[in-house]
């Protein structure tokens, strides 16, 4: 079972803002160190907040390959192989298994905004074609298309898929999923500002934007979460509170890569059509990062 602070981890470049920013491998090292030796339980490679939109397949698998490799089995890493397209998500999670990846997370393929019998039978087709762990991923505010609970339960049932990372916001989907799923089900939160109570309310961890910047006290306070020591947790967690919402003053990664930048773990460098961070942000950024005592 995947549990605790799991970083979304950020895809690092060079170059500036450019529809090609070079990736950058020495940095993706750095980074890697820098949450293992902080405590993050787990990396997520290729997400959302990866960049994974801008890659091209060939990159995509080479920046899980990569993570694998540095990784070295220390944590568990999770490759990101989610798309709208069924055969490129097969394509995707092949790539992540032969890479050595220790399971993979799928987001709802987003606009074309399929039935939920076409989410059911695209995540089937996935999990039939690769035996490896997968993680469903629901995020309607990016995707254009919302998993309902009755679906996750539906493929919870299904050999080879293990949980969930629900972005919604939503505590009350947290019984539905979990009453009507199969026993031992992960759930997983994919929202920072909501994370705590979820995994107060029997959530197994998060899989997290604000890690890349806390990674330690992202760590504790799902520790204490997930055993249910609410005072503890929300004594962690509202340090971070800052970070959770600033995160997203602009889309996600965008803040994310500035702090990291802020951090001098990376250089500048970001993928159009992403932009770096506006000016007007960056202290406002700043100040959440100096509440979570990270500068």
């Amino acid at each position: 079972m995947f549990k605790g602070s799991i970083v979304a981890l950020i895809t690092p470049m060079k170059g500036g803002v450019s529809p090609d920013s070079e990736l950058d491998w020495k940095a993706l090292e750095r980074l890697i160190e820098f949450h293992i030796e902080n405590h993050t339980d787990a990396i997520v490679s290729m997400g959302t907040t990866g960049e994974s939109a801008t890659l091209s397949e060939k990159e995509h698998c080479k920046v899980i390959r990569r993570t694998v490799e540095i990784v070295n089995r220390r944590v568990p890493v999770i490759g990101g192989t989610g798309a709208n397209s069924t055969t490129e998500a097969i394509s995707l999670t092949r790539c992540a298994r032969e890479a050595g990846a220790d399971a993979c997370l799928l987001v709802t393929p987003y606009y074309n905004k399929p039935t939920q019998e076409g989410l059911y039978l695209h995540f089937k087709a996935v999990a039939e074609a690769v035996p490896i762990p997968q993680i469903l991923y629901n995020v309607p505010a990016r995707t254009a298309c919302d998993m309902l609970p009755e679906t996750i339960a539906r493929l919870s049932r299904v050999p080879h898929i293990i949980g969930i990372k629900e972005a919604t916001g939503d505590l009350a989907r947290i019984d539905r999923i979990r009453d009507n799923s199969k026993q031992g089900f992960n759930l997983l939160s994919g929202d920072d500002e909501t994370a705590r109570e979820f995994m107060l309310r029997g959530g197994q961890g998060v899989i997290s934007v604000t890690a890349n910047v806390a990674p330690e006290a992202m760590h504790r306070m799902c520790k204490f979460a997930v055993s249910g020591d609410r005072a503890r947790a929300e004594e962690f967690d509202a340090t971070l509170a800052g970070l959770h919402k600033k995160l997203f003053v602009e889309a996600n990664p965008i803040p994310v890569k500035w702090s990291v930048y802020r951090l001098g773990l990376i250089e500048e460098g970001v993928r159009l059509p992403l932009t770096w961070l506006s000016g007007q942000y960056h202290t406002d950024v700043e100040t959440a990062m100096r509440k979570a005592g990270v500068i």
